[in-house]
């Protein structure tokens, strides 16, 4: 109770007016301040230009990094992992040429679930179309091989 108004004092102090900018300001709170018995509260502040705060038009936008360069072995042994972890797959069965509903005994929900898996370990959506077609590692392998422009 005391942390929220805390939080909310200081938050609308920041949002007000600021007499240095004349702009509106927004502040993103550190949760590592607010554990630290709120002695000190550490913030970011974003200043905006009145008129991005007034129409709305504020987005949050993520800067993420590159990641290491994708090669095929990575790429392998990134999509053996997951299935490895996958808990209706026995590790011991699975192989890069298994088949999923033959050799390892998935159903079609099963499947929906496997590549749903893929898509969030690569970090890109994978079209029903494309996803019928990906029933085996090396297929699922070779498709985001392609999707990467990947080529060894």
């Amino acid at each position: 109770m005391a942390a929220n108004n805390l939080v909310r004092s200081v938050f609308n102090g920041l949002l007000r007016k600021s007499t240095t900018y004349k702009t509106p300001v927004v502040c993103r709170f550190s949760t590592l301040a607010l554990k630290q018995k709120y002695s000190t509260i550490k913030c970011a502040v974003q200043i905006y230009n009145s008129n991005h705060l007034q129409t709305g038009n504020i987005s949050g936008v993520r800067k993420y990094s590159g990641g290491p360069p994708l090669s095929l072995d990575l790429i392998k042994s990134r999509v053996i992992l997951v299935l490895q972890l996958y808990d209706k797959i026995n590790p011991e069965k699975l192989s890069v040429e298994s088949h999923f509903m033959t050799d390892l005994g998935l159903d079609s929900l099963d499947h929906v679930e496997v590549i749903m898996a893929m898509e969030d370990e690569f970090g890109f959506e994978i079209p029903d179309a494309d996803a019928e077609r990906l029933v085996r590692p090396k297929d699922i392998i070779q498709y985001i091989a392609d999707k990467e422009d990947i080529y060894e």
